[in-house]
């Protein structure tokens, strides 16, 4: 190697070594990186229970608190009910022989009275039947000539006892199939000229449903109208399977009607079975004074004062006072910032009262007046601002 070439080299060599130690000076007077900024929401704080509220508010808002209360609930029941018309007290009327509606006489609504016939029809059956009663009542007539005739010859001496006997034997199937005849007759309404078969009523009462039109042709056993007496009336409420042991016949009953007003009635019967549809149990209810203004079809509330039982001693809040978060019963315990939630258990609730059977003791102040609002409050807070 040249002189020449060695200086060129060395050069190389110092440059190299000075790049190296500009770089290292330069990481380390140089500043940390800043750390990276996240770019997630930080998470939400889980829902409170506790609502802060000044006392002016609580006065603004209208929300009573009031401590809660000791005493046993009464063992009243209530159930929606029904009014209907007693099994005696409705009849479904029906064509008793096929035929033509030759005439009605009532219209829906109309008083009718026990026997009273609501309308013909013409038909052939009944022809046929008449014609039967007929033909029976004149075989009766002959058999009772031949007897008659078969008796003097007997007392003569000319005729022997079995023809008395025989003629004796006629009269009677011949008086059977008259009455026979008769009965049929009388089953099925047929008229004096043996042309109709006529519906009669067997009850007094008013006209509830009128299916017949003049001129139709209807088949046997075809409704044509039905006759309720709105003076006998029965009730049958539906309580839950629970509340059905403590009901007994002659418990007094409130019925209330959606208009308000308040009607006396008493348990006539419990049947105890429960409906496989409904889940509910039937009570069955004599309203008493006042029940003439009620009506079949008739929506009613009743309260039903069950002598079979009445909840224990316990804890007693108005039932506005309990609200449900989620799926809990909650009252809210007034604190020195406001109100707290305080789950409950709920044992039954009667007469705007709710029996309180775990989660909180006699004397507590809870909010009881507008306590909804405290609860629209926390489900909004829960929700976050918008």
């Amino acid at each position: 190697m040249t002189d020449k070439n060695r200086l060129y080299a060395g050069a190389a060599i110092g440059l190299l070594a000075a790049a190296g130690i500009g770089y290292g000076a330069a990481r380390l007077t140089q500043a940390p990186a800043p750390a990276p900024v996240s770019t997630q929401a930080p998470a939400p704080e889980g829902p409170t229970d506790a609502l802060a509220i000044s006392p002016q508010a609580i006065a603004m808002s209208q929300i009573t608190v009031a401590p809660a209360g000791s005493g046993e609930l009464d063992a009243a029941i209530l159930a929606s009910a029904t009014v209907e018309a007693a099994p005696d007290a409705e009849a479904v009327l029906t064509a008793r022989a096929p035929g033509t509606v030759s005439r009605i006489m009532v219209r829906i609504g109309d008083p009718v009275r026990a026997g009273q016939t609501l309308a013909l029809v013409e038909s052939r059956d009944a022809s046929q039947i008449a014609a039967d009663r007929a033909s029976a009542s004149a075989r009766v007539s002959l058999a009772a000539r031949q007897l008659a005739r078969e008796r003097g010859l007997f007392a003569q001496g000319v005729s022997p006892r079995a023809d008395f006997e025989t003629a004796e034997a006629n009269l009677a199937v011949a008086q059977a199939d008259a009455r026979r005849a008769s009965a049929a007759a009388g089953a099925a309404r047929v008229t004096a000229d043996g042309r109709s078969v006529a519906i009669v009523s067997p009850i007094s009462g008013r006209v509830t449903s009128a299916l017949a039109n003049l001129g139709q042709f209807v088949a046997a056993e075809t409704e044509l109208f039905r006759v309720a007496d709105p003076h006998r009336l029965q009730i049958t409420a539906n309580v839950p399977p629970a509340d059905a042991p403590r009901v007994r016949a002659g418990d007094r009953v409130e019925l209330t009607t959606s208009d308000g007003r308040s009607i006396e009635g008493r348990v006539r019967a419990a049947t105890g079975v429960v409906d496989p549809q409904s889940r509910t149990a039937t009570i069955v209810i004599t309203p008493s004074a006042g029940g003439s203004t009620l009506a079949p079809g008739q929506l009613v509330q009743a309260r039903i004062a069950a002598s079979g039982g009445a909840t224990r001693q316990g804890v007693l809040v108005p039932q506005d006072a309990v609200q449900t978060l989620g799926e809990r019963s909650v009252v809210f315990v007034r604190t020195a910032r406001g109100f707290q939630a305080r789950t409950v258990r709920v044992a039954s609730r009667s007469g705007g009262m709710a029996a309180i059977a775990d989660g909180l003791a006699a004397g507590t102040p809870i909010a009881t007046t507008n306590a909804f609002l405290i609860k629209a409050e926390l489900e909004k807070n829960e929700g976050g601002d918008e």
